[in-house]
């Protein structure tokens, strides 16, 4: 399949004309070849000649994790003799789901993250240290490889953790650019500080930053943000994707919000009853893929909130923008009358010089509702340093969680579980949850 970049360049008019044309194609696509969608397509009378916009798609119903989990197979499109890949999803919302993905998907895959990197200002003269593990069926580490080779740029793949390793690696090697989890590159620059290496003199000068939010909604750097870059002098690309859509949303020079790209997906923003969000309103990313042969997806709410920005960027591209994830439906606390997001939680305790990390818990108590229990590594282990960060939280929250002070060596057993793939921040243990991120 031929792919462009120049789609996120175009007019409105003529992206969704583009995406249009390829929605044709899928709904015949999924109507002959997918179990799941030839069913629903039965079940509720669709017609999908009848389907001709992108605003029609709202006479389909949405597809969620759950059908996923529940009829994983039923998607498949293809023979298992088409498949050379599978991938699956890290398990955050539940049990994991298995992705399977064609040779062309695997291509569409690598054009999605060449572009990616290009948007976020690569070039083939860069070289990338990838801190990120590239086995465990995780696609986003084969994902960045892909794209990146196809770019034409230098990949050295080092793997997730050990500051001193990726600092010696660094400094042999010499990449321009990290891709790394933004808390793990606090820690290289804690690393770094302790042992006298000069950041600031070193080759890299950007990082694409994967799995936490570094700006807030107004895409403003958040408290992480800021702790890497009144430290580092490097420029932060903070990027959007799952492993169900197989595309990724990442943020331009402009740093103003990741990009769509048009012809790879269409995008809704749903709120609770699968209607369109008010412009400006949070609102459930829900996801078309196009160009997909193995899994493709129709309307997939894929559980978290963001805020849609239509206008065009100053990069010049025109395609939509995602702010940052404000939350997961499945993930949001109400603790003591307070409703909380987790990434809310986790930029107030960035913010407290007295916590080192943390982990936070969330569990249900015997009358059925929400209990939260913070786990942190603190700077000092003394009363006064317990009582600042108690008043702190309650300052802040107006609520007063649950404090367990832990060792770094029990933190990191909870952080980094033999079977993961992330660094966990927070662990929901509540009946409906059991999900770590």
């Amino acid at each position: 399949m031929n792919y462009s970049e120049e789609t996120a360049f175009m007019a409105k008019e003529k992206a969704t004309a583009v995406q249009e044309k390829k929605l044709h194609g899928l709904l015949q696509y999924v109507a002959a070849n997918s179990p799941f969608y030839r069913e629903m397509f039965m079940e509720h009378g669709i017609d999908i000649s009848s389907i001709r916009t992108i605003t029609d798609l709202q006479h389909i119903p949405v597809t969620v994790k759950e059908n996923l989990q529940q009829r994983n197979n039923d998607f498949l499109c293809v023979g298992k003799d088409r498949i050379i890949e599978y991938c699956s999803t890290s398990g955050t919302l539940g049990s994991p789901v298995t992705i399977a993905l064609t040779d062309n998907d695997l291509d569409r895959l690598a054009f999605n993250e060449y572009t990616s990197f290009i948007c976020a200002a690569g070039t083939a003269a860069d070289t990338y240290q990838l801190m990120l593990t590239l086995d465990r069926q995780f696609m986003a580490g084969m994902a960045y490889y892909s794209g990146i080779r196809k770019m034409g740029a230098g990949v050295i793949r080092l793997g997730p953790g050990v500051p001193s390793l990726q600092w010696d690696t660094i400094q042999r090697l010499k990449p321009t650019a990290i891709v790394a989890v933004p808390s793990f590159i606090v820690k290289l620059i804690q690393f770094a500080g302790e042992h006298g290496i000069d950041i600031n003199s070193s080759s890299v000068k950007k990082a694409i930053c994967i799995g936490e939010n570094i700006r807030n909604t107004d895409f403003s750097l958040n408290i992480l943000g800021r702790k890497i870059t009144d430290a580092w002098n490097i420029s932060l690309f903070s990027t959007y994707a799952s492993t169900e859509m197989q595309t990724a949303f990442t943020e331009c020079t402009a740093s103003a919000g990741g990009h769509m790209q048009p012809e790879l997906i269409i995008l809704e923003m749903l709120d609770e009853n699968n209607r369109p969000v008010k412009p400006g309103e949070p609102g459930e990313v829900t996801i078309t893929t196009l160009g997909v042969e193995g899994m493709p997806l129709l309307r997939y709410k894929t559980g978290d909130l963001c805020i849609a920005h239509e206008e065009p960027c100053a990069c010049g591209r025109k395609s939509t923008r995602l702010s940052p994830v404000v939350g997961r439906m499945k993930q949001m606390i109400k603790y003591k009358g307070t409703t909380l997001y987790p990434p809310a939680l986790f930029d107030l305790l960035n913010e407290m010089e007295h916590i080192i990390d943390y982990v936070a818990e969330v569990y249900s108590n015997e009358m059925g509702t929400d209990e939260v229990l913070l786990n942190i590594v603190p700077a000092q282990l003394t009363d006064e340093c317990d009582r600042t960060i108690r008043s702190n939280l309650q300052a802040r929250l107006r609520v007063s969680p649950h404090v367990k002070y832990v060792s770094w060596e029990e933190l990191q057993k909870m952080q980094m579980p033999e079977t993961g793939r992330k660094i966990v921040k927070f662990i929901d243990r509540r009946a409906k949850g059991m999900e770590d991120v």
